[in-house]
């Protein structure tokens, strides 16, 4: 692991040798630097991982386009490819995915979720066992990325092993473990609806995953890779991102659309409250980006194929279709805006019979890897984040 000095020479700082000790002195801040409310367009960190290109209206993964990944590969592929820096062969595809699906929950893990109380929102359960899987870890303090590289595919599978069984466990259900017959996607599908599933159903839920893989620094990657840059392990780092998930402005998103489709209950019904909606200026989820703006997320675009790709292999669900049509044209046409993944995800997840409150759980689960290869990105070259302030408050105040 590469090590660097606390701090560097900039601009902003002076930076003297006493002793062969570097010694830092801050200048004072610069009153008129730019203010960038949220951080927006404002560059934290270099990667190798990913890159929105709003220009090409494409999403970069390890310099290919996420479209075509989620078209033309499996979702360990895409795991293979994030940790490893390309699409594995055939062998360690299957090395990687025996890791995921053999990973085992520690019995523990699902009896602290058992304690909770069962109406706790589902990511605050999940955020716990993502805490408790470090008690279990004999490496979780180690913060060097060659140890995290490996631990990986087994905390993905376990991971997915989780969120597969919140809901059953707060019915008061016993969890199930995956079985190495299934991929990690199916293993996960099956668990999740406790029923026979289709290849189709199958197909679809993984194509999801990998869309929800990695996507840049959003707001769960960026708090994840603040925690990382203090040297705090890997289970720390996606705590925090579990915690930043849960928000409805960033992962909650997909919830709140299906619950806003099924009061809708039609496209009329739909049309009738979103223009409800805006003329009391509220905010209508799943639509728009920070990033995007004013074009339309790709990966929403692809989602809407998967849902017509699954209306048709079920043969139900053309209803959600047309409503989300009708949704998707009055935003673009009333506020210039379009939808996000979490638009169509949402349909998508309703068809294949998951419940609600896991849709945003899933989002995590499908993100792990990508979450994880910014924390080893984030160990293999850090630095400290500690940004400054614009102070708006009083001074010369006496006591």
């Amino acid at each position: 692991m590469k090590r660097f000095l606390p701090f560097s020479a900039s601009d902003e700082s002076h930076l003297f040798l006493t002793s062969g000790l570097a010694l830092y002195l801050p200048r004072p801040m610069n009153e008129t630097k730019s203010y960038s409310p949220g951080l927006e367009g404002v560059i934290a960190a270099e990667t190798s991982l990913s890159f929105l290109d709003t220009e090409q209206e494409e999403i970069v993964i390890r310099g290919y386009d996420l479209l075509a990944l989620i078209r033309q590969k499996g979702y360990s592929d895409v795991v293979g490819l994030l940790l490893d820096g390309e699409l594995p062969a055939p062998q360690r595809r299957a090395e990687i995915e025996t890791e995921m699906t053999k990973a085992e929950v520690p019995p523990r893990v699902y009896e602290i979720l058992k304690l909770l109380p069962s109406q706790m929102h589902a990511m605050d359960r999940l955020r716990t066992a993502v805490s408790a899987l470090a008690g279990f870890d004999p490496e979780a303090n180690s913060a060097d990325p060659a140890s995290e590289k490996n631990r990986a595919p087994r905390v993905i599978g376990q991971i997915a092993q989780i969120v597969a069984n919140l809901h059953h466990i707060a019915q008061g259900s016993s969890p199930e473990r995956f079985s190495p017959e299934y991929s990690l996607a199916e293993n996960f599908l099956r668990v999740l609806v406790r029923r026979p599933v289709s290849a189709a159903e199958v197909r679809a839920f993984e194509q999801s995953l990998i869309a929800y893989s990695e996507h840049e620094l959003p707001n769960s990657t960026f708090a994840a890779r603040v925690v990382a840059s203090t040297l705090s392990d890997m289970y720390g780092a996606l705590t925090a991102a579990v915690a930043s998930l849960k928000g409805p402005l960033h992962g909650g998103a997909n919830e709140a659309v299906m619950y806003m489709l099924l009061e809708a209950k039609n496209s009329q019904g739909l049309e009738a409250l979103i223009r409800q909606k805006l003329a009391k200026k509220e905010r209508i989820m799943g639509f728009g980006h920070r990033v995007y703006m004013r074009r339309m997320d790709p990966r929403a675009q692809l989602l809407k194929e998967v849902l017509q790709n699954l209306v048709q292999a079920a043969g139900r669900g053309q209803e959600y279709v047309e409503m989300c049509q009708v949704g998707e044209d009055i935003m673009r046409t009333e506020k210039g805006l379009y939808p996000n993944l979490d638009y169509y995800a949402a349909p998508v997840y309703y068809l294949l019979g998951i419940p609600i409150e896991l849709y945003t759980p899933i989002f995590f689960a499908a993100r792990t890897v990508g979450l994880l290869a910014h924390i080893i990105e984030q160990h293999s070259e850090n630095r400290l984040y500690r940004p400054r302030v614009l102070y708006k408050g009083p001074r010369g105040k006496k006591i």
